[in-house]
């Protein structure tokens, strides 16, 4: 008979007030008179709030580019789509990147300096893909494209970049994205490439898990209303967000790769987090948990300290 070692990356201590640094409830502080200027997102059309964001009127301000991206489109199941490929002077692997923005806002170039500091520090060929957005292109346009850049690279990345080692990842919906695609890969297809995943405070169940219905209405970035708004445009139809392909918490999660799983503990998808990273592990997959006191919806991209740890932990996760 054998007994088990319980291991567990979880400790009660990191949820508890006292635990968040000086610096992280300063930044919050200041996120939150900043926020105070910016129209809510659901009380204005996606268009509006995309453009604003595009002029550098979004509440992080102006977008920063790199000098290293470089646009291409590869065929989609819609006609032509669009990546952003950031490729170093070394390459030991491809790492396909879904972005947040609630599948409604956000696109590849809004996350170059985050993407530029994987491919350097990780020496990958970083893969991001502009998906379709809704309300324009409701579910399941957005997973469609995706499924479409998986396959593309699963084929291409050798001959195209030099390296087939493949991880996949992404924040917030591209999170939701990024297990999505792995299902879609291996349910569909019969293919298991990816030999990781970073998933960023990700949503994983579209109906609601007990921290997004218990939300404050004050809560920073990721408010109920802006949830129940995001929801709306992605998947009009309330039946299928229990369907897996929309909720993949609710899937059969074997056969998945590694996985980092990161979250902030101020933020309403916690325990989107939590419970995917339990049913990660029960379904026999190797996952590590990475919980970040008074961390914010969107905090890693953001300039402070706690992000910065944050980035750190995940290159070095990708660079295993």
């Amino acid at each position: 008979m054998t007994t088990a070692t319980l291991q567990t990356d979880l400790d009660p201590a990191l949820f508890k007030p006292d635990a968040i640094e000086a610096e992280t409830s300063a930044f919050n502080k200041q996120l939150a008179e900043v926020l105070s200027t910016v129209p809510p997102v659901w009380t204005q059309p996606p268009a509006v709030t995309r453009q604003a964001r595009e002029e550098g009127r979004g509440p992080t301000g102006p977008i920063v580019l790199s000098d290293m991206a470089v646009n291409r489109t590869i065929d989609g199941p819609a006609g032509a789509l669009p990546i952003r490929v950031f490729v170093p002077d070394t390459v030991t692997g491809v790492y396909l990147h879904f972005h947040g923005g609630g599948w409604t806002l956000g696109r590849p170039h809004h996350h170059d300096l985050g993407l530029e500091g994987i491919a350097k520090r990780s020496r990958q060929a970083v893969v991001s893909v502009d998906y379709r957005l809704a309300p324009e292109n409701p579910y399941p346009a957005g997973p469609d494209d995706c499924e479409a850049a998986a396959l593309w690279l699963i084929d291409n990345a050798q001959r195209e970049f030099g390296a087939s080692r493949l991880c996949i990842g992404g924040d917030s919906a591209g999170a939701n994205l990024a297990v999505v695609t792995l299902l879609r890969l291996r349910d569909k297809h019969g293919l298991t490439p990816f030999e990781c995943a970073n998933l960023i405070y990700g949503c994983y169940d579209l109906t609601g898990t007990p921290s997004v219905k218990q939300s404050p209405p004050d809560t920073l970035i990721l408010t109920p209303q802006a949830i129940d708004w995001f929801t709306n445009q992605y998947v009009p139809d309330a039946a299928e967000r229990r369907t897996t392909d929309v909720s993949p918490l609710w899937a059969d999660l074997h056969n998945m790769p590694r996985a980092l799983f990161s979250v902030g503990t101020l933020d309403p998808l916690v325990d989107d987090t939590l419970f995917m990273y339990g049913r990660w592990i029960a379904a026999g997959n190797e996952a590590e948990l990475a919980v970040y006191p008074g961390g914010v919806h969107g905090f890693i991209g953001m300039p402070y300290g706690l992000a910065r740890r944050a980035n750190e932990r995940g290159q070095q996760f990708l660079c295993r």
